[in-house]
């Protein structure tokens, strides 16, 4: 099957407007994982967006403190070569398997990222990463200068294609591409999380830096699936348990966001997973967006919004929503001035 496809900023990586998420595919037992989950579960969505079309998977080897990536890797090994999707991985958070503290170190000294890109290639199988990313700002005081140089020296040697920030702000940006050019930008945005719409979309847009977003979705409360007793019987070990989004008003809110979602997914037929990513694509600036699913069903909810365009009449619909139930903050409207 063929999705359209759109260029990833000026790398020449050329993605469809949809990419599959593994940070579900870590399973629990991990300070942010999602709770227990099936690595055949995984495989078996993960070849569902591949055999749909997608063309990229994005994990990241803290993401189930390696499992994640092992899993891609068995997935990837299990499709012929010609049919196997573009990889995206992370570095900079790492941990210890004799550690069973499970809270992430920030950290990005040159030989540290290089032991990371290696095992990386391992866990995957494969002999090179397209689009390799800094997961967050180091906090083991390594200067941006010195993280960002090493990764522009993978991308010289060949080991990645690309390399680009996640979470990181608009100031860290600008100063990496003073020293090598941004080729890509990971930052969250959604309806409920819209802050990177105001400046680092724009700006990324400006310096022929790809956008692709994460969480379009907001971890699933945007889903128009979620409720409030399924919230309330999370497990411990989902991280979704402690977070402000899902418990007392910001949850109402966002829930009422959610439903609001379903007569615009009714116009166009689609799921309202659909309405929520595209929602994300309809950003000038925006290449595309990862999208997760634990099983193969919740591929088929999100993967109409690689082709679904809203118009100014949807779009003002959803505005009007945002601003009736007050969930998030950001900018309400693509396109807006």
């Amino acid at each position: 099957m063929d999705l359209p496809t759109t260029r990833l900023g000026s790398s020449g990586i050329d993605i469809t407007r949809v990419g599959f998420g593994t940070w579900a595919a870590g399973g629990g037992g991990w300070r942010f994982g999602w709770g227990g989950q099936d690595d055949a579960d995984s495989i078996r969505a993960i070849h569902r967006a591949v055999s749909a079309g997608v063309n990229w998977i994005d994990t990241a080897p803290i993401y189930g403190r390696g499992r994640a990536e092992a899993v891609l890797g068995r997935a990837l090994a299990q499709l012929p070569s010609a049919d196997r999707p573009r990889v995206f991985t992370k570095c900079g958070l790492t941990w210890r398997d004799d550690d069973p503290d499970p809270a992430p170190r920030n950290e990005m000294a040159a030989a540290s990222v290089r032991h990371e890109l290696d095992a990386s290639l391992r866990r995957l199988g494969v002999d090179s990463i397209d689009l390799y990313l800094v997961h967050w700002p180091p906090l083991d005081g390594t200067p941006l200068e010195a993280y960002w140089s090493t990764m522009l020296e993978l991308r010289e040697e060949g080991r990645v294609g690309a390399v680009g920030l996640s979470n990181h702000d608009l100031a860290a940006v600008r100063a990496a591409e003073a020293i090598g050019h941004v080729d890509a930008l990971q930052p969250p945005l959604s309806l409920i999380a819209r802050a990177a719409a105001a400046d680092l979309v724009p700006w990324c847009a400006d310096h022929g830096t790809g956008v692709v977003v994460y969480s379009p979705m907001q971890s699933g409360l945007l889903t128009g699936a979620l409720t409030v007793e399924m919230v309330n019987a999370l497990p411990d070990d989902d991280w979704r348990s402690t977070s402000p989004d899902f418990s007392g008003e910001g949850l109402r809110r966002n829930l009422a966001l959610a439903a609001a979602l379903e007569p615009v997914a009714q116009r166009h037929g689609v799921a309202v997973p659909a309405v929520a990513v595209a929602w994300t694509l309809a950003w000038p600036g925006v290449s595309g967006a990862i999208v997760g699913a634990r099983e193969p069903r919740e591929v088929d909810g999100w993967l109409p919004a690689a082709d679904l365009v809203l118009d100014s009449d949807d779009l003002d619909r959803i505005a009007a929503a945002v601003e009736a139930t007050g969930a998030g903050c950001g900018p309400v409207r693509p396109g807006a001035s």
